[in-house]
């Protein structure tokens, strides 16, 4: 496939019509000047690639010395670039799993197995300290998505997790002083994302995965996935998803959808709004049910070392970004500065 023709595809990449099975293999079909162009479907990743719409030049510039590992952009449900530098295998996407917790806990609400205004006194009713303080009493489902449980420290985090004699963390993580009043400060906290998880898996009878499966990955596609378990083998809500860049980004296109997937509400629509809205203030942009704001109206699911998934609202628009960074946050001014401004 000659250089021009490919640049002539990148142009008229909209002119796709046609994913043809033949009985040696599938060939993607386009339509170009009157005439039918075919290429075989394990091309995909290349022609993804001929079909950059924006400019990635001074992106990749900036994001590849921060050890970038790949970027997909969407605007109005059309992919406009897809670059990697690395394999497109799954890769942890540590704690943008938070946000498909988030997503779990609003469906579960939908299906009548939890409330948000549910009390943890109610909801972890077995697993309380001896003494139970007013700030814990007054603590909600909706307080453990928002990093303003009231807990003083940081707790479940990446380095301590191995060392805990205890194996029952829902234990654990309750004996925590809480020691502001729920909404008074804002923690960041693994501990928030991790009982909602336990509730959701609880009141559902199964992990998270297993949850989800049926009701959000396998209607987009997304076969079963990795996802961390704690010691008593149920799901890490905080962190420890499995992913590849392409999954992450159809979860970001899911929720610029509203929830919505192929003419199926798969997560409420006012579910999705109201966890990427600013709920609290964080002494930065703000924080929705365990989603971040960012620059621009902005709201992402973020992951150490530069995982991204960048909801632009305003552009209708889907950024991913996969890394292995050490300066995330270099890294999404990069986003902010090189890719926003084309769309």
């Amino acid at each position: 496939m000659s250089t021009p023709f490919l640049k002539k595809l990148q142009i008229f990449s909209e002119n796709l019509i046609l994913a043809k099975n033949t009985c040696i293999g599938i060939f993607i079909v386009v339509l170009f000047d009157q005439r039918l162009y075919s290429f075989p479907l394990h091309q995909l990743d290349f022609i993804q690639e001929a079909f950059t719409m924006i400019d990635l030049t001074e992106f990749e510039s900036r994001a590849v010395p921060l050890r970038a590992l790949g970027v997909v952009v969407s605007q109005n449900g059309t992919q406009l670039a897809r670059k990697l530098w690395d394999d497109a295998c799954r890769r942890n996407v540590y704690s943008a799993s938070k946000s498909f917790t988030s997503m779990a806990v609003g469906i579960a609400q939908k299906e009548g197995l939890l409330s948000i205004d549910e009390k943890l006194t109610d909801a972890f009713k077995d697993n309380l300290p001896e003494i139970v303080s007013d700030n814990l009493k007054a603590a909600t489902v909706r307080d453990l998505l928002t990093m303003c449980l009231g807990q003083e420290k940081s707790f479940l985090m990446g380095g301590e997790r191995p060392y805990y004699e205890d194996r029952n963390w829902v234990r654990l993580a309750l004996r925590q002083p809480f020691v502001y009043a729920p909404g008074e400060k804002f923690v960041y906290n693994n501990v928030g994302p991790y009982l909602a998880g336990i509730l959701v898996q609880r009141r559902a009878g199964c992990d998270l995965v297993h949850y989800l499966m049926p009701r959000m990955f396998a209607p987009m596609g997304i076969q079963l996935p990795t996802w961390e378990n704690d010691p008593n083998g149920q799901t890490f809500g905080a962190g420890g998803l499995f992913l590849t860049i392409d999954e992450l980004h159809l979860f970001g296109q899911l929720l610029l959808q509203n929830g919505e997937w192929n003419g199926k509400q798969l997560i409420p629509a006012e579910w999705v709004k109201e966890a990427t809205s600013k709920q609290v203030e964080n002494g930065s942009e703000g924080y929705g049910y365990l989603f971040w704001a960012g620059p621009e109206g902005s709201f992402r699911a973020d992951g150490k070392y530069g995982q991204f998934v960048i909801l632009m609202r305003d552009k209708n628009a889907v950024v991913t970004v996969t890394a292995e960074s050490r300066d995330a946050g270099a890294l999404l001014r990069a986003v902010f500065e090189e890719i926003y401004p084309q769309l």
